[in-house]
């Protein structure tokens, strides 16, 4: 056995273990379901006026089937190449840092949310 020190320990670590796997798309479980039900969401609202207009009462939840199934296969292809590369809280602290950005007072994970030039400066003691 390659993988083995003398000792018996592996000569790797896996690092992988714990994440989540990828169902769909390059997505993972939670990102596909939250994913699913945005798309559905706003797929169910389009189909409203739709149904108003044509008195086809089945557009409401044909609407929110086609949304869905569109967002997920827009949805995988753009998450995907927007995670590549990048730790797998990537998207999670991107998500956190844009609350914390827009709604001041969800910024419940007290991120530094200031920008501009930071400079560092000696103090004289008094």
């Amino acid at each position: 056995m390659t993988e083995l020190f003398d000792d018996g320990t592996l000569m790797f670590l896996p690092d992988r273990l714990n994440s989540q796997p990828v169902i769909m798309g390059g997505l993972t479980a939670d990102e596909m379901w939250t994913t699913l039900l945005l798309c559905s969401v706003t797929g169910l609202l389009a189909g409203i006026p739709a149904a108003i207009l044509t008195q086809i009462w089945a557009l409401i939840i044909a609407g929110a089937m086609v949304g869905g199934v569109l967002g997920l296969a827009i949805a995988s292809r753009v998450l995907r190449r927007m995670k590549r590369g990048r730790p797998g809280t990537w998207l999670y602290r991107q998500m956190q840092l844009a609350i914390a950005r827009h709604i001041p007072t969800w910024n419940s994970a007290r991120l530094i949310t200031r920008s501009g030039a930071w400079t560092c400066r000696r103090s004289e003691a008094p």
